[in-house]
């Protein structure tokens, strides 16, 4: 990925929003050796930074892996030392609000070569597997920090597929695991590892693509961590807030950014289908 050719013998592991979690980065790192996925094999949609108490650390994580990464608005804005995240809140929301004290925790603690190797993060990752052309970016083909929901129309992803010429769109962004199939192909999205999916559970997820009997078999996975460990890291670096409670809860602390759809599944325990892609 990123320039380097899949081992179509192996799964791809896909996941986003690390968000500064490092014992959920940790935990997904572990899950990748215990099943033998070669570095080759995964790949991150971006917000390597965001709510919680490591920047530095789970970007350093994530480097010396191997791991590819798209650019995602918290990449784009720390590497340029933005005054804001970028995540595209509305202005005086309550996420714009409860953004501000996680960024402005975040960007001095970040060092000046991780920002620099943020700043040349790809904006889109093209790539083949099991002869499928897959594209992976963070928000849409066109805005790095457009949301794009479960319930937002198939004509919405149907024009973006067009657009990025490929079988499957691998997309972040949203904070929530779901796959929708269009007149192209599928548009997935392997939700966050770094903070649970608003479904009253503490968490995160990932998704699973691997080879079987002549299709491509999608699954999205729970990631368990020591969510305990990350809120208390949070506490003692004077991050206790709404995002630090959701670490336990599985809530988010605001629903702004929500479509009504997805509002009225607040607390409802997750469980993705999985899906199939002939090949």
């Amino acid at each position: 990925m990123g320039g380097i050719k899949p081992d179509d013998s192996a799964p791809l592991l896909i996941f986003g929003g690390p968000y500064s979690n490092l014992q959920a980065t940790e935990a997904l790192l572990r899950y990748a050796s215990d099943n033998h996925i070669p570095v080759g094999n995964i790949l991150c949609t971006g917000d390597l930074i965001a709510y919680c108490a490591s920047p530095e650390e789970t970007v350093n994580r994530i480097r010396d892996a191997g791991v590819a990464v798209v650019m995602g608005n918290c990449e784009q804005s720390i590497g340029n030392d933005a005054d804001d995240c970028g995540c595209g809140f509305d202005e005086g929301s309550a996420c714009d609000l409860l953004s501000a004290a996680w960024y402005n925790f975040s960007r001095p603690r970040v060092s000046d070569n991780n920002k620099a190797w943020m700043r040349q993060l790809p904006e889109q990752i093209d790539f083949i597997y099991q002869g499928t052309s897959f594209s992976a970016i963070h928000g849409s083909a066109e805005q790095i920090n457009q949301f794009i929901f479960p319930s937002d129309s198939d004509a919405e992803k149907q024009q973006q597929m067009v657009r990025l010429e490929c079988d499957i769109v691998l997309s972040g962004h949203s904070g929530i695991p779901f796959g929708n199939k269009t007149d192209s192909g599928l548009w997935l999205n392997a939700g966050v590892i770094g903070m649970p999916a608003n479904d009253g559970t503490p968490d995160g997820w990932f998704m699973v693509i691997k080879p079987e009997a002549g299709m491509l078999k999608i699954e999205w996975q729970r990631l368990r961590y020591d969510f305990q460990a990350a809120a208390e890291a949070m506490v003692e670096n004077g991050l206790n807030n709404g995002y630090q409670q959701a670490l336990s809860s599985g809530l988010w602390p605001s629903l702004d950014v929500l479509p009504d759809a997805e509002k009225q599944q607040t607390g409802q325990p997750l469980q993705p289908a999985p899906m199939t892609f002939i090949l």
